[in-house]
């Protein structure tokens, strides 16, 4: 199969180069489930959107610490994107900005968190399966102020979690999204929270340390990204 990774994570500060960008992450994370599938990274938030979608059997919308509410020319060319992969059944998977994204260009709601900041560690329940998904509980690392309140028309609601009821939903089976972050490594939300220290709440700050002592299950959800892949190839063959 062959991936289009679109980047839309606006971080290009210091803190961003000592790491590694978005498409490297999600390279990494998909490529150990599926190491010999082709994987291609777009950085849509510049701009560079794939020229031929046909090209491609399936697409990751990145996080990105920008809002989907975002006037920018690429939000609305990303949402173009969405509406036109959604229309042809192209599958199409969302983390966090993906998530929101992909939601807000098919009808529904993103909101600020009514009860603020979600950070660190997070214990997600599977509210109802998926063909692909074969846990009931998990944890992943988020970071997010703003969450999907309305789900788009046709959508089923798959995931939550404390404080964030539509933590991912699913749209037949071409559409597949989480509210979290499973290509966040533990050093890596550590090194996130160091960074963050002095912008967010205190509080903030220790309830995210407290939670690194419970690790996420990246590599389980990774199995399930490509599971959802395998799955929207069958279902539309």
């Amino acid at each position: 199969m062959r991936i289009a990774i679109l980047m839309a994570n606006t971080d290009d500060s210091s803190f961003a180069d000592q790491h590694p960008k978005d498409g490297e992450k999600w390279t990494a994370l998909l490529s150990h489930q599926r190491p010999d599938w082709d994987y291609v990274a777009f950085s849509v938030k510049d701009g560079d959107f794939p020229q031929d979608i046909e090209a491609f059997d399936g697409f990751v919308i990145t996080g990105s610490p920008a809002s989907v509410h975002d006037v920018d020319a690429w939000v609305e060319q990303l949402s173009d994107l969405i509406r036109t992969l959604h229309d042809l059944r192209k599958p199409l998977f969302g983390a966090c900005f993906g998530h929101q994204a992909i939601a807000k260009a098919l009808g529904g709601k993103v909101e600020t968190n009514p009860g603020g900041w979600v950070f660190g560690s997070t214990e997600m329940e599977i509210s109802t399966p998926a063909p692909w998904v074969d846990a009931q509980q998990f944890r992943l690392y988020g970071a997010h102020i703003e969450q999907v309140t309305q789900m788009p028309e046709g959508a089923t609601n798959i995931m939550t979690s404390e404080g964030c009821p539509i933590g991912g939903f699913r749209m037949e089976d071409h559409v597949f999204t989480t509210q979290n972050h499973p290509e966040m490594t533990p050093d890596f939300i550590a090194a996130l929270i160091d960074e963050l220290e002095e912008e967010k709440p205190a509080e903030v700050i220790a309830s995210a340390r407290d939670t690194l002592s419970k690790p996420a299950n990246g590599p389980q959800f990774a199995d399930w990204i490509v599971r959802f892949f395998e799955h929207a190839a069958t279902a539309k063959s």
